[in-house]
């Protein structure tokens, strides 16, 4: 039964690992290829998404809440859209490094719209790859890929909005006595909250959860957790002041 379990919290981990296990016995040299490729992305992942973790806690702490709705939000209208393809036409980095800083945005008031335009406009429009589009393959393609481009961008996030609502999102909340709450369905398994505050919060199956046996908590701890959250999963609502 535990190794159901196990199995059954690390479901995708175990797919994986069985499908590099059939092409190493069908097809040896696809397997030695797959890992290889797996080294470098990881690698890569490592490498960057430590820092995405950092810059997005920073701007979660430098831009307040009034301003991401204000700009980004369900009242921004074509100045929100105008600023959602600045902000995914001038980001570095892959698609995946998008997501904690999306997540940020829409705890901040961000609309579904704009999210996804951020989303689709760092996937497929940035800057750095229209310079390259267009001296490979020329200015005009560039600029009718890009036009066409930006209108189905504009016309998908218009009905996506529509079918997807904010309350659709993941939003699994975990509570402890005392008004502390984590979502665990948001967090992203960077570890930072168990390693700064190991008494109160672990681990499991790559998801962050709160030690419901932990005494007393100690605010100086719980506040550098909090503010240390990429992707601010962690609440503590009794007295904001403390926080």
């Amino acid at each position: 039964m535990k190794v159901l379990r196990k199995i059954k919290d690390n479901l995708f981990i175990f797919t994986v690992a069985f499908a590099y296990l059939v092409m190493f016995i069908f097809k040896p040299q696809m397997g030695i290829d797959s890992i290889i490729n797996s080294g470098y992305y990881i690698k890569e992942m490592l490498m960057i998404m430590p820092v995405v973790f950092v810059l997005t806690a920073l701007l979660d702490l430098w831009i307040p809440k009034e301003k991401i709705e204000k700009h980004l939000g369900d009242e921004s209208k074509i100045k929100g859209v105008a600023l959602s393809f600045v902000l995914g036409s001038v980001s570095a980095g892959p698609i995946y490094a998008a997501f904690p800083f999306c997540i940020m945005l829409l705890k901040k008031g961000a609309s579904i719209k704009n999210i996804i335009i951020i989303l689709s406009s760092w996937a497929v429009i940035k800057i750095p790859m229209l310079t390259i589009e267009a001296k490979f393959l020329g200015p005009k393609f560039m600029i009718v890929r890009y036009i066409l481009t930006v209108t189905a961008i504009v016309i998908f996030a218009a009905i996506a909005s529509k079918i997807v609502q904010k309350s659709d999102l993941p939003a699994k909340e975990e509570k402890q006595k005392s008004g502390l709450l984590l979502n665990t369905d948001a967090c992203m398994g960077c570890t930072l909250c168990s390693k700064n505050y190991p008494e109160l919060f672990y681990m499991k199956s790559q998801k962050a959860y709160i030690n419901k046996n932990a005494e007393d908590i100690n605010l100086d701890f719980l506040r550098a957790v909090i503010k240390s959250c990429p992707v601010k999963a962690i609440e503590y609502n009794i007295d904001e002041d403390e926080v």
